[in-house]
């Protein structure tokens, strides 16, 4: 369905046919070769690299490669001109016919319009949300979890066999503070003044239903017991009781996970110790000393000795410790045993996604895993970075310690769950993002998610009133329009947006970026309501004409076809396609 793929598959057949007639060498690169849209559209509809890539091996100059095969692609029906460009590039221009044959096409397809078979049934593991369960979850995490929701929504749209996963991070001091903070509101609730909460604890009300709950199942029997008595009863009750509450947040935001893995699972059962024991077992782990951090004068560091892992040798900066002083295992070091436990689960390409404060933790983790899988894995890790949350150009300031929290199930709430996802998508996930919670209700160009939406609800008014006027707009009749009728420039334009879809969302699959179907609705939704308003200023450019029955179908099917790509792409991200607009 990709149009750039069967050019290519044009480009390559001119290729075998000039090998056919000795005009280039038997052996030669294909898989490189690319079509893709110049940056420049005067230069055409699309550009190939195939001379730049054939070059070399075929002991030929780039430009005349290029020639040679312009002067062959040139000569092929859909293709209306072929031309050769320095340094190598042939620039392509196809006849409109090629193009007004997408239309039916995408019709025909519905909501399987672009999907494809990139992956080939690959598993992959898009790992996400993962946040800390010490209480809801808040408005930065609300876009790592919609970027990761996407982000697997795309991939499996795109062939692969996708696992969404959430890793349980409850080892560690975070979960005995959240513990102990669940025990004081515990004992509160059978009636103690516990007075105020204690610095480093959690003081937030989420913990006041649990803790009510405890006092009615467990009566006093925790009050005047020992901690080590309590805690880890508390422990597990607390981690339980906030998963619950982040589930629910998540089922708010229209986001569910396959699989949810304990770290404590996997300290208890010993992974840690074996994901070590491989590492040295190998070779690439030693007991040594690490240099000075960064910043601190050598004459207070005192070099302590640790197991480390040979990180440099797998493109790190440092070799990086498993264990701390005390003998404890790092968070890198469970870090590792719980990749190694996703690839033996059969996952050879990983995604994680992850806060804007873990980004320094990137390359020593992308060397554990080409250790730990023998470089058979890949890991990616897409970084989110902060989110800005003001209302009417006002920030809004949070703390889940201090317990001002603005959690992502209230913007979704105030809001509505469409509107978070699509906004959350409206940078690039490795920038700052700016939500206005005034901004994104208003009904205007400027909230994109409402501007995305109207198209799609513009088009189903349309074809409403085309049904209305006795015109009959069902799919069938649709596909038997006369697309030759559509002769604009402005329309035109329109179908090679909707004709290009295909194509992003195989670069946003590839790419991991799932914004780039969010830029994509924006354009081809200002380009569809661009074409309707010259509509109200030019009455021959109006969709519906009764005196044009066979043009006005064909302008209908070219609008269906707007609504199949609008709908396909906000279903992609988690938004509904409305058809009316309250």
């Amino acid at each position: 369905m990709n149009p750039f793929a069967e050019i290519r598959a044009d480009v390559v057949a001119a290729i075998e046919a000039a090998q056919a007639d000795g005009s280039l060498p038997a052996a030669l690169p294909l898989d490189r070769i690319t079509v893709e849209p110049p940056r420049d559209s005067s230069h055409g509809d699309a550009a190939t690299n195939a001379a730049l890539i054939l070059a070399k091996p075929a002991g030929r100059p780039p430009m005349e490669v290029a020639e040679l095969l312009a002067a062959r692609l040139g000569t092929l029906p859909p293709i209306a001109a072929a031309k050769a460009a320095r340094p190598g590039f042939v620039n392509l221009t196809f006849d409109d016919a090629f193009w007004r044959a997408q239309i039916p096409v995408a019709l025909r397809a519905g909501a399987d319009y672009g999907a494809a078979d990139l992956g080939h049934g690959a598993a992959v593991n898009v790992e996400y949300c993962s946040t800390n369960p010490t209480g809801p979850l808040h408005v930065g995490h609300g876009r790592g979890t919609v970027f990761g929701d996407a982000l697997a929504n795309l991939l499996a749209k795109m062939g692969f066999a996708v696992t969404r996963e959430y890793y349980i991070n409850d080892a560690g001091s975070q979960i005995d503070q959240l513990a102990r903070s669940l025990w004081l509101r515990y004992r509160e609730a059978l009636g103690d003044d516990i007075g105020a909460i204690p610095a480093g604890m959690y003081p937030g009300d989420y913990l006041i239903p649990s803790a009510r709950a405890l006092a009615v199942s467990e009566g006093p029997r925790w009050r005047d017991a020992d901690e080590a008595a309590w805690l880890p009863v508390f422990r597990t009750k607390a981690v339980d009781a906030m998963m619950a509450l982040i589930r629910d947040d998540l089922a708010a935001m229209g986001v569910h996970h396959d699989v949810f893995t304990s770290e404590r699972a996997l300290v208890e059962d010993r992974r840690v110790d074996e994901a070590a024991g491989l590492l040295e077992a190998e070779g690439l782990a030693y007991v040594g000393t690490l240099p000075p951090p960064k910043g601190k004068p050598v004459d207070d560091w005192e070099p302590v000795p640790l197991p480390l892992f040979r990180a440099t040798q797998f493109g790190d900066d440092i070799d990086r410790p498993l264990k701390n002083s005390r003998g404890e295992w790092t968070y890198f070091a469970k870090d590792l045993a719980y990749h190694l436990d996703k690839y033996r689960r059969g996952f050879g390409e990983l995604i994680d996604v992850w806060g804007a404060d873990h980004a320094g933790y990137i390359k020593r983790m992308q060397a554990g895993v080409r250790a730990l899988s023998a470089e058979r894995a890949t890991l990616d890790v897409k970084v989110c970075q902060l989110v800005n949350l003001l209302d009417a150009g006002q920030p809004l300031r949070m703390s889940k310690r201090a317990g001002r929290i603005v959690t992502m199930r209230d913007v979704v709430e105030e809001v509505g769950k469409d509107v978070v996802r699509f906004i959350m998508l409206t940078r690039r996930n490795d920038a700052p993002l700016d939500f206005d919670l005034a901004k994104v209700t208003e009904q205007s160009r400027d909230n994109p998610v409402w501007y995305v939406q109207y198209a799609h609800a513009r088009i189903c008014s349309v074809l409403r009133h085309a049904e209305a006027a006795g015109l009959t707009v069902d799919r069938a009749r649709l596909l038997e329009a006369p697309l030759d009728r559509l002769i604009d420039p402005a329309e035109l334009a329109l179908i090679r947006q909707v004709a290009t879809y295909p194509r992003v969302l195989e670069a946003a699959a590839v790419h991991h970026e799932p914004h780039r179907v969010t830029f994509y609705l924006l354009d081809l939704a200002a380009s569809f309501h661009a074409l309707w308003n010259q509509g109200k200023e030019r009455p021959e450019l109006r969709f519906l004409d009764a005196d044009q029955p066979e043009l006005t179908t064909a302008r209908l099917a070219m609008i269906a076809a707007v609504q199949v790509v609008v709908a396909s792409g906000l279903q992609l991200i988690g938004v509904e396609p409305l058809e009316e607009m309250l």
